[in-house]
């Protein structure tokens, strides 16, 4: 029983032993003018999250904030010797309402906030991808690409292709049916020739047959903002806008307005990325 005690009070002592070391090495550091100037800078290079915008059925991404890391930039300056601003470590502030935990809303466009906008494909059972790969290639331009899943059992190599070349590839349907076994077989085909597993469906209304499917193998259901038909450019023309999902059918007529759609947007000052650029919420920080 004494032994007991004996070793109960040395654990102790030691335990209080490293609290206050700990806060001797944390008052040290917060008198450090290098610290204090790093503190003196928080509000300065904090940026805000903004959270997803909800309404009703449907959702549009938020994007992450910023801010200081200070141990991490405290040290690294510490090995520098002085504050230099360029050694600046920040760490990223999520959302509080986000698209990653909100699968049971339609996206319906990308954050309004950047001038990004992304090129959708349908590819049914019997089509060809081909001349729309070499206009997209040939200007540069990543597309994301809602393929049927019994096209793309059928066209392996083509899907890696697409693949090693930055398209992406997503899942639309299997052989235009919704059946869960089928569907998932297709995406866990695509993830194993892609190495990235898909992330989004597609409906050009509400359909919740669509919806309810993709939320239960967490995928998000996308609803494209330009849905272009006999006139893709003019479509294009009229609804363009920061965050535009645009979707249009492979043919003829978009094989010979792409080039022009594609010019039209960079020269309205928009860039053209993957959806899954689009719709991320993470800001790109040091």
């Amino acid at each position: 029983m004494k032994k007991t005690k004996q070793v109960i009070i040395s654990i102790s002592l030691i335990l209080l032993s490293f609290f206050y070391t700990n806060k001797t090495v944390e008052i040290l550091r917060n008198a450090d003018p290098i610290m204090k100037t790093i503190k003196s800078k928080e509000e300065s290079f904090k940026i805000e999250a903004t959270n997803a915008k909800i309404e009703k059925n449907t959702i549009t991404p938020g994007s992450s904030g910023s801010k200081i890391n200070l141990d991490d930039s405290f040290k690294k300056m510490k090995k520098y010797g002085s504050y230099n601003e360029s050694l600046m470590v920040f760490e990223e502030v999520k959302p509080e309402v986000s698209i990653n935990n909100n699968y049971d809303k339609f996206i319906i466009s990308g954050n309004q906030e950047k001038e990004n906008v992304a090129l959708l494909f349908k590819v049914f059972r019997d089509d060809e991808v081909d001349d729309i790969l070499n206009i997209l290639e040939e200007y540069k331009v990543n597309a994301t690409f809602f393929v049927d899943g019994l096209w793309l059992e059928n066209n392996q190599e083509k899907v890696v292709y697409m693949s090693e070349i930055d398209q992406e590839i997503e899942i639309l349907n299997y052989d235009s049916s919704y059946q869960q076994k089928y569907f998932q077989s297709a995406v866990n085909i695509s993830h194993s020739l892609t190495g990235t597993p898909p992330k989004f469906c597609y409906a050009e209304y509400e359909r919740k047959q669509v919806l309810n499917l993709c939320k239960k193998i967490n995928l998000h259901t996308v609803i494209p903002s330009i849905i272009t038909e006999e006139n893709p450019f003019g479509n294009v023309k009229e609804k363009l806008e920061n965050g535009s999902i645009i979707s249009m059918p492979l043919g003829a007529v978009v094989e010979k307005q792409l080039p022009t759609i594609i010019n039209y947007i960079k020269q309205r000052g928009y860039k053209i990325v993957s959806l899954d650029e689009l719709l991320s919420e993470k800001e790109v920080i040091n």
